[in-house]
């Protein structure tokens, strides 16, 4: 039994990693499609801003030099070998390596994502027990018409409504950046850090509240009519208990998906809300690396971004099959 049981595990591992594999190549080759059709100049994205001062003749041994004059697939390849190799090349925004940019970025966008994907996550699945259990009530009818229109506002213009709100007219929060301007980084304390992430992190969490809200009402009113729950009622079960030990569990499966499917959608909004509060994080270099035409930098987040929602889904799949056993048995029959 415990063999079966390590080769099933060895064989699932083997399984995500070749998806992840043909994902990432996939990604690769349709990102450099992109880059190579589309109107940057590849001197001026490797150069930077002294392409001005560039003639001709210049740009032309520039591009003999570095290759950026040969047929796309060569230079693929080329790009293709350096991956392989870790090299993921040099950012001329930053005027350091990719991979160094990317990570001390995507550390100060952790905090800011973190906070908004359990502010979504915990508040949407509440709220959607609450309106699930309350189905067709006033409540229910207000928390559903709150989710639509949350959803057909954009998180950009929720963080500056936010930020009139609470920076401009009542002072209670910081207007920009992820410490206080002027203080040294050893001055800086957690507390500090915390209110400025407050703003940033409200307005990127309403990327996912909606969606959460909305699944897990659904879900909830569905196990609501279930069998077991009918019995439970005809025991003389009511009210939060019955919603707590009937109800909460079968939920929580469809929102944990969604909750971790929804990583690509949270990095998407901290592009924009990132720009709003100029927080320094990933999403504003994605910014500043469309700006600067900075090919390289924007290739890796690219793949970046395709491991992290990739890894994302796959913690998904699994905790919706430990939550609910027949998604188990469906994924297990179709692999047979």
């Amino acid at each position: 039994m415990g063999h079966h049981r390590l080769a099933l595990d060895l064989l699932t591992a083997l399984r995500g990693a070749t998806r992840l594999a043909l994902l990432l190549a996939a990604v690769a080759v349709g990102s450099f499609a992109l880059v190579v059709n589309s109107p940057v100049d590849p001197v001026a994205a490797y150069v930077g801003a002294d392409v001005a001062a560039l003639g001709p003749a210049q740009r032309a041994l520039i591009a003999q030099r570095w290759g950026l004059d040969d047929p796309a697939p060569e230079r693929f390849l080329a790009w293709l070998g350096n991956l392989v190799r870790g090299d993921f090349g040099f950012s001329a925004t930053f005027n350091r390596p990719v991979l160094e940019v990317i990570g001390d970025k995507f550390l100060a966008s952790l905090a800011l994502m973190a906070l908004a994907w359990l502010l979504s996550g915990v508040l949407g699945f509440a709220l959607g027990l609450v309106a699930g259990a309350r189905q067709g009530r006033l409540s229910d009818r207000a928390i559903t018409w709150w989710c639509y229109t949350l959803a057909s506002a954009p998180a950009f213009w929720v963080g500056l409504l936010l930020l009139y709100a609470f920076a401009v007219s009542l002072n209670w929060a910081p207007v920009c950046c992820a410490v206080p301007i002027g203080v040294p980084a050893a001055e800086v304390t957690p507390l500090d850090r915390l209110h400025h992430l407050v703003l940033p992190a409200l307005t990127l969490s309403v990327v996912g509240i909606a969606p959460v809200v909305l699944h897990t009402r659904r879900a909830v009113v569905e196990t609501m009519a279930a069998d077991h729950v009918t019995f439970a009622r005809a025991q003389g079960e009511r009210g939060l208990g019955l919603v707590v030990h009937r109800v909460a569990r079968n939920a929580a499966a469809p929102a944990l998906l969604l909750q971790f499917g929804s990583l690509g959608e949270l990095f998407g909004g901290s592009v924009l809300a990132e720009q709003v509060f100029s927080y320094p994080g990933l999403g504003a270099a994605t910014t500043a690396a469309a700006l600067g035409q900075d090919v390289p930098l924007l290739l890796g987040i690219v793949l970046f971004t395709a491991v992290l929602v990739f890894a994302g889904n796959a913690v998904g799949d699994r905790l919706h099959a430990a939550l609910d056993p027949r998604a188990a048995l469906a994924d297990g029959r179709g692999r047979s």
